[in-house]
């Protein structure tokens, strides 16, 4: 599937891989990037993108990923501005670490990894990934009925690519249960709606990062990343965001490519 003149959405598109994605895909003639993110930094990082590549391709919405109202508005616009949406990045993700269970020192009593702080992980990291990809997926059959085509043929283009974020933590990973969780499902519903969205021509992959230099990883401390992190990779560095970005595209663009791909720098986790 070419990604020049395509029109993608890249959710969590402020920092980290998403913003590292959006910026490789306006370097590959995509004709708009829509960047979803809570922040105002998206705005940010959409100017830079522009400034980057010498055009107006990039710009933010600003809202929260897992509203149903805002993704459908946001589909709306995009499509009202540029055309139908062909490439889906649902990268948007948060961490909320902690043992599933621990034992307060003092008393002895257990604690709990609270459910609330569960479902929040997983209606971020998998729930609205899944309906962010499913949106795309139906704008893209709804414009084919309207077109009267129906079943997609091998001899049509690639009508869309979902491409979802997964993570090393999948395999299991000490305190990360929600995360590891959250990324674990989403190959289940890759491999699910890959299984449909064919019918429409669309393509749903899923990329499994190891270990990259975002705000997320730094945000456990440059001493657990030396003594816990680099020594199990083979690179004995964090990954780079354009380093998973530029994978991203490449799964995007090679429609033989199709499951999963690790991109986790030889990492994997202990017992």
């Amino acid at each position: 599937m070419e990604i020049k003149n395509k029109v993608a959405i890249v959710t969590g598109g402020s920092s980290g891989i998403g913003a590292a994605v959006s910026l490789e895909l306006a370097r590959r003639g995509a004709q708009a990037v829509v960047l979803v993110d809570r922040t105002d930094h998206a705005a940010e990082v959409a100017r830079s993108i522009n400034e980057t590549v010498g055009r107006r391709v990039a710009e933010a919405q600003l809202g929260d990923a897992t509203d149903a109202s805002f993704r459908a508005l946001v589909f709306d616009q995009a499509a009202a501005r540029h055309g139908l949406v062909k490439i889906c990045i649902p990268a948007a993700g948060i961490t909320r670490d902690a043992l599933a269970v621990k034992i307060e020192k003092e008393s002895g009593k257990p604690e709990i990894y609270p459910v609330a702080t569960f479902r929040e992980v997983t209606e971020v990291n998998l729930i609205a990934p899944i309906y962010w990809a499913l949106e795309m997926v139906a704008r893209v059959s709804e414009d084919r009925w309207r077109r009267g085509q129906k079943r997609w043929e091998p001899a049509e283009t690639v009508q869309g690519t979902v491409v979802f974020i997964g993570s090393v933590s999948s395999q299991g990973n000490k305190g990360q249960l929600s995360y590891a969780v959250s990324k674990a499902g989403l190959e289940a519903a890759a491999a699910t709606l890959m299984k449909e969205a064919m019918y429409y021509g669309v393509r749903c992959c899923l990329i499994h990062p190891g270990f990259t230099d975002t705000p997320m990883v730094r945000a456990l401390g440059e001493e657990y990343i030396a003594k816990n992190i680099l020594p199990a990779t083979q690179l004995r560095r964090l990954i780079r965001p354009d380093e998973i970005a530029d994978a991203i595209c490449f799964m995007i663009s090679n429609s033989a490519v199709s499951g999963e791909l690790w991109a986790d720098a030889g990492w994997h986790p202990s017992a």
